[in-house]
């Protein structure tokens, strides 16, 4: 299933950075540039999910938000991507109707995990079938299915969570506090080893089957990484 989002950001690069990301993942995008914009796309759309900047020309995003729970009525799932940082503000725009809040500056895997946590709570679960692989290691993200060297892998849902997002980007280097946010949906505190833990977990795991290849590289100071054939 390809899932139509509407990104209503009034900033072109900001903007033309969203579609990119979304596009990358597969999804359908409309972008408008302004809150008028954006109403006028609404009156003959229906996307799927929109990502949502307060500060437009025109008409603001709260406007847009309060006209789409209020006047059109519907019940699209809203992620506000805004510079706005303050508690308030948040705690308003979900009292009001948004179903997320991502602060700018963002990184493109915290708004793609984000989109894919809205859709799943209103049933519109996607998950990409394309099987990710990395020497001989193997993993199906739609059937959670991981191999060594054609031997199935016995991974808890948080190992392969790791696994996948390691996989999904392989050039990224994952600090903890990226992967704990985006694992266990919830924020990270310095002195948590949960990370550490599971990684290693993985690791063993791994080796059990392969002995003799590294596939997560440690990076010191920073996180973890995909260790790829040099």
């Amino acid at each position: 299933m390809i899932y139509t989002i509407l990104v209503i950001e009034d900033e072109p690069d900001i903007n033309a950075l969203l579609a990119k990301i979304l596009r990358r993942s597969d999804y359908k995008v409309i972008q408008a540039f302004s809150g008028t914009e954006a109403q006028r796309v609404l009156a003959g759309e229906r996307p799927d999910l929109i990502l949502l900047d307060l500060m437009l020309p025109g008409m603001p995003g709260e406007k847009v938000l309060s006209d789409l729970r209020g006047d059109y009525r519907m019940d699209i799932p809203v992620i506000v991507i805004s510079a706005r940082d303050s508690l308030d503000d948040k705690v308003s725009l979900l009292k009001n109707g948004a179903d997320d809040y991502i602060t700018k500056p963002f990184e493109p895997e915290e708004v793609l995990a984000r989109i894919e946590a809205s859709l799943r709570r209103v049933g519109k679960s996607r998950v990409s079938e394309k099987e990710l692989v990395c020497k001989n290691l193997k993993l199906c993200p739609g059937s959670r299915k991981v191999t060594l060297h054609e031997k199935e892998l016995t991974l808890t849902a948080h190992e392969f969570d790791i696994l996948f997002l390691l996989m999904q980007n392989p050039e990224k280097v994952y600090s903890r506090e990226l992967l704990y946010e985006q694992v266990w949906h919830g924020g990270y505190y310095g002195e948590n080893n949960t990370v550490n833990v599971h990684v290693s977990n993985i690791r063993k795991k791994l080796k059990e089957i392969d002995p003799s290849e590294e596939y997560i590289q440690t990076v010191y100071g920073i996180g973890f990484k995909l260790k790829e054939t040099l």
